[in-house]
């Protein structure tokens, strides 16, 4: 079945992508708390086994397309490969540092990806946004500088993050143009899950490779692959329905959604050095996207 068109409802895009603001970190801290208990790799399976098991069935039953060339199979593979590095760093993050810290430092991606377009797609940028870009990162670094402080090295995980899916996302964009977004996720699942299940039959019970039986945690493990499934497909609905212009700042709504999430789940809260990095990242993000915008419109070079 064909995708059909977006419709120009931006308000309903609007709520969606609020959606999306609010699941994606909370599903973020159910990892964070199982991860005292369950190995950082057992996590990132379960996530992607409740999406094949959410969204194959979907895109089956709505008769969505799986086909897709030979270069779009390669991409996906890709795209799922570097999804599940991206998911497995912010997990590990997660055991170090707070929940809105990790969120806060992993911000950098949308300043990582203005760059890699500039360099790999060759997209223009201008000399304020590539300003704005620097300013951004002095902001990450002032919310990693504490966390640096207390858990060294393990601060640089969110970093990872933001590289991974900065490509992530310049790959998604290509392979978007020819295959169906809930037909893609459900594949990328699959796939995630048969990779990740090989691994575990190559190396059986080793160290952070071994698998812990779900005791009285299975509904929590459940409850965490559905909220970031159902996150993403917020996020992914949300385009459907209102431009990503539009929609790119509410984004940053997950870093205080994140932070009362950390406060009520686990007692953190940035420290004062902490907030203005994420009020300087916020800020900064902010301003890109609206000189995005502007140059757009053709208001602005």
């Amino acid at each position: 079945m064909a995708v059909s068109p977006p419709f120009d409802r931006p308000a309903l895009g609007m709520v969606l992508m609020l959606g999306f603001c609010l699941l994606a970190p909370l599903s973020d801290g159910m990892a964070k708390l199982l991860a005292e208990d369950f190995p950082v790799l057992q996590l990132v399976w379960v996530r992607f086994a409740v999406q094949t098991v959410v969204l194959i069935p979907l895109a089956l039953i709505t008769r969505r397309s799986f086909a897709m060339s030979r270069l779009g199979w390669q991409l996906t593979a890709l795209r799922t490969a570097l999804q599940v590095a991206g998911i497995w760093l912010m997990t590990t993050a997660l055991t170090h540092l707070p929940l809105a810290d990790a969120i806060a430092i992993a911000f950098v991606m949308p300043f990582l990806l203005l760059l890699l377009g500039h360099v790999v797609l060759g997209e223009a940028v201008g000399p304020r946004r590539l300003i704005a870009c620097g300013i951004g990162f002095l902001g990450t670094l002032l919310v990693m500088q504490p966390s640096f402080a207390t858990v060294g090295w393990a601060v640089l995980y969110p970093l990872g993050v933001a590289v991974v899916f900065a490509v992530f996302i310049l790959v998604t964009r290509r392979v978007a143009r020819e295959a169906d977004p809930i037909a893609m996720q459900g594949t990328s699942g699959l796939m995630a899950v048969v990779a990740l299940s090989l691994v575990y039959g190559v190396f059986p019970d080793a160290g952070p490779l071994r698998l812990e039986p779900p005791r009285d945690a299975g509904l929590l493990l459940l409850a965490m692959g559905l909220l970031g499934t159902g996150g993403h497909l917020l996020m992914t609905w949300s385009l459907r329905f209102a431009p990503a212009a539009t929609l790119a700042p509410m984004q940053y709504l997950e870093i205080p959604v994140a932070a009362l999430i950390g406060l009520a789940m686990f007692g953190d809260w940035p420290n004062g050095l902490a907030q203005v990095g994420i009020a300087v990242t916020i800020a900064t993000g902010l301003y890109i996207l609206w000189r995005e915008r502007q140059q757009i419109e053709g208001t602005t070079p």
